[in-house]
């Protein structure tokens, strides 16, 4: 929350909306001080839970268009750009959203304190890590495969900027790898890792375009 509300007010700053504060640089987790993040002030002490998100996109023939994801359906998965420059390396992240929110956060730090409340949506995932260290590609004639971390594992959860996400997509359980929990029971009602496959393949989007001939 920290970095996105100094950043919002960064920009508000810019545009003369409020007085120019110093220290209101977006930065990174780890570089936050315990006394910034004691300067971040949920209005009424609440977060607030949605149903549905809905992502706008450019498709393949420059159209608009709008997916929905909604946590307790199978319509769920999310993509992401990667933060890389390196071809090798996988250009996108994908993540399974298990709740939707938003919160009016309130900025008490800086000499200046900004004491409106800005609404912040954000995203609670479980992400999905890749099997491999380098991407597919097309001529391969193979999907990227991914899986689950463990629960257990630092960083097996997240939360998301929504206006990261590019899109929805699909991922296909890899049935002959089998179901992580053979006795379908698992450590979390939330996650449904009682449902979790050992794999997944990303699917492709394919446009298939048809032109009609004038015969006459």
């Amino acid at each position: 929350m920290l970095p996105r509300i100094k950043e919002i007010l960064q920009k508000d700053a810019n545009t003369d909306v409020h007085p120019q504060r110093p220290g209101h640089e977006p930065v990174r987790e780890n570089g936050v001080s315990s006394n910034e993040r004691d300067s971040v002030l949920f209005k009424n002490d609440r977060i607030y839970r949605h149903q549905l998100a809905r992502f706008n996109y450019t498709t393949y023939d420059v159209r608009r268009a709008q997916d929905v994801t909604n946590p307790v359906t199978t319509h769920r998965d999310i993509i992401m750009l990667a933060d890389t420059n390196d071809d090798t390396q996988h250009p996108f992240l994908y993540a399974r959203v298990l709740g939707i929110f938003h919160a009016n956060i309130i900025y008490t730090g800086g000499e200046i304190p900004d004491y409106n409340a800005r609404r912040i949506d954000f995203l609670w995932v479980r992400w999905f890590e890749y099997d491999g260290n380098i991407s597919v590609h097309w001529d391969d004639c193979k999907l990227d495969s991914v899986h689950f971390p463990p629960m257990a594992r630092e960083g097996a959860f997240g939360f998301v900027d929504p206006s990261c996400v590019l899109r929805s997509c699909h991922m296909i359980p890899a049935f002959v790898a089998g179901k992580v929990h053979s006795d379908a029971i698992g450590l979390s009602r939330i996650a449904q890792d009682m449902n979790d496959w050992c794999h997944y393949r990303v699917n492709r989007c394919v446009v298939l375009y048809f032109v009609f001939a004038d015969t006459r």
